[in-house]
């Protein structure tokens, strides 16, 4: 694009007040960095930066500097001195925002990048305001039609802004903070921002979501509105909502896939395949991934919440168990699948969900991100060392956001720890997979090792074109449970290199041989799975760029259920499901690390 607007934005009445006298909004207080806040902002909108199992069923302060990691700029940063390779990652400017990319594609072929503040140095932090009842957000298979009829006029209030392509209020501009910080928008350095597969995303996507709910409760002047939640943890609520399935309303999106529909169950471990199998086994395996993801491969925060994502590191460190699954495999399942012709030679990169950058514009992306976001809360809600991080390089990162009224806001990590004091809850409903301990084996006894090669023999790998089985060292054996406590067991997979415009996925057992039925993951030996929704590269990109990825699993329960812990070798078997063929894997250990 090559126009350019300047909006003026206000902290009374604005050009928009006709949209944004909502009284019932209480105003947040003008916290800032530099002095006063200026009354006026002026937003520039130039073009160029372009065993109970079955009854469980049937249940129906700034350290070193800020992170700002978003539009703005980190404040005169070529002029600050050299930052301690432990800093949190400064920031892209905000000019910086250019044109994105499609995940194994062309450009965008629209800008991704909302106006901008002339001077973000004069934008203040957000500070929540009070609210005098809690905004609770309900399961989507549980709502009224009353509540439906309220969600569809603000979502079509919403997407009747978008005749001001400038009006950060409006349905594509709020779907475009997805495409910017995910799909090579934003430049930090030499390095492209993404909020993906690192500590950042839980809270990037809470942030997200806030101001978006509350963007549309002003819209239809309703304070207490709140997003409904997907609740596919759930066996009453593995199915897409209905709501979102009646095509003319404003919430329907015509680039689905169609096998969502009619009620189809959702499958968590969806990879492009379809499992041929029947309701009550795909609610099993739906049950049990949710029960590895939550307990048993998240017992401590930076498994739960993914690796650190700071200054001088490479943005994709790695993921945290439920963005890995079920956060990926939900997008892909709702998805078009990939390749598909749209007609006129137009192919499908898996809109609206399966690709970051079109995500936002499928209205069912925020209802599947208050689930995940409600995985946060669950997630410390069951104890143990299950509690947010406390580096500040985290709590300290930043984000920028447009509020209800149109005034810019930067926000801070460590201001999103408590959904409550955010102003939301969530309904409750029952969490049947916290109770969903797979009970059968599918080997009796151990598996014979004389057999199985060791780990030194069979890495690194080259490609993971076919199961594998090796057997491999542990460093330590018959700990007490003191000793549980204080280390984690963990199985690492170190260099996993993909081609990362395909899908991918494997599955890892422990105490299993070649022949281990991976289509049933309801058994103790099975571990977890790696998964990877495609990323961006350049336009045509013909040669991808392979990242070197770890992979971890702890196994500390599962060698108690599988019978191990006294065994000082112990076999692994990894069962390739999808894009196998373009993976490889530098080594593998197992390790005991400080469970923090």
């Amino acid at each position: 694009m090559a126009s350019s607007s300047t909006l003026p934005l206000c902290t009374s009445k604005t050009l928009f007040s006709s949209f944004t006298n909502s009284s019932f909004f209480a105003k947040p207080s003008q916290h800032f960095l530099h002095g006063k806040r200026n009354q006026c902002f002026k937003v520039s909108c130039t073009g160029e930066h372009d065993g109970n199992q079955l009854d469980a069923i049937k249940e129906g302060a700034v350290d070193r500097r800020n992170v700002l990691l978003g539009l703005g700029g980190l404040y005169g940063a070529a002029n600050l001195a050299p930052l301690a390779s432990a800093a949190p990652v400064p920031p892209p400017d905000q000019k910086s925002c250019g044109t994105a990319t499609i995940t194994d594609g062309p450009a965008v072929p629209y800008s991704c990048c909302p106006p901008k503040p002339d001077d973000m140095d004069s934008v203040p932090y957000y500070k929540i305001p009070r609210m005098s009842k809690l905004r609770k957000r309900p399961a989507a298979q549980n709502v009224t039609e009353e509540y439906i009829a309220k969600y569809q006029l603000a979502t079509s209030k919403m997407k009747e802004l978008d005749k001001d392509q400038f009006d950060p209020l409006g349905f594509k501009q709020q779907a475009n903070i997805h495409c910017a910080y995910c799909n090579n928008a934003y430049t930090m350095g030499d390095q492209k921002l993404q909020v993906h597969e690192s500590w950042l995303f839980f809270p990037f996507h809470r942030w997200y979501l806030y101001f978006y709910e509350r963007i549309l409760g002003s819209l239809i002047d309703d304070p207490t509105f709140a997003l409904p939640y997907w609740n596919w943890d759930h066996p009453s609520g593995m199915r897409l909502p209905p709501m979102f399935d009646v095509e003319g309303s404003s919430l329907y999106d015509a680039r689905r896939n169609p096998q969502v529909r009619n009620g189809t169950i959702i499958d968590l471990g969806f990879f492009g395949d379809e499992v041929k199998t029947n309701e009550i086994q795909m609610i099993t395996n739906n049950l049990l991934l949710m029960y590895r993801q939550m307990i048993t491969n998240a017992p401590c925060p930076l498994l739960f919440f993914g690796e650190p994502y700071r200054f001088g590191s490479k943005p994709n460190p790695g993921q945290g168990t439920i963005e890995n699954i079920p956060h990926t495999p939900v997008h892909i399942w709702t998805g078009t699948v990939r390749d598909t012709d749209l007609g006129n030679g137009v192919k499908s990169y898996g809109e609206d969900m399966g690709n970051f950058y079109s995500a936002g514009l499928d209205p069912v992306f925020y209802c599947h991100h208050a689930n995940v976001d409600r995985m946060w809360n669950e997630w410390k809600a069951l104890g143990g060392k299950r509690r947010d991080l406390t580096d500040n390089d985290w709590l300290n990162s930043e984000f920028f956001f447009y509020d209800e009224n149109r005034d810019p806001w930067r926000v801070k990590v460590r201001d999103c720890l408590d959904s409550k004091k955010m102003g939301y809850d969530y309904e409750p409903t029952s969490t049947p997979w916290r109770n969903f301990k797979p009970g059968k084996k599918s080997t009796e006894g151990k598996v014979n090792l004389s057999s199985v090669k060791p780990a030194s023999k069979v890495f690194p790998l080259s490609n993971l074109d076919r199961a594998i089985c090796f057997s491999i060292e542990r460093p330590a054996t018959s700990r007490s449970q003191q000793e549980k406590d204080e280390f984690e067991e963990i199985l690492t997979f170190k260099g996993v290199k993909y081609d990362d415009s395909k899908y991918i996925r494997f599955d890892v057992f422990l105490n299993a041989d070649k022949t281990v039925n991976a289509d049933d993951i309801n058994k103790r030996e099975y571990a977890g799975s790696y998964t990877s929704l495609p990323h961006v590269h350049g336009p045509n990109n013909a040669t991808h760029e392979f990242k070197p990825k770890e992979f971890k699993l702890a196994i500390t329960e599962l060698l108690e259920d599988c019978g191990l812990e006294d065994e000082d070798i112990i076999a692994v078997t990894v069962v390739p499901k999808k894009g196998g063929e373009v993976v490889s894997i530098d080594n593998v250990e197992i390790e005991l690390k400080d469970c923090f």
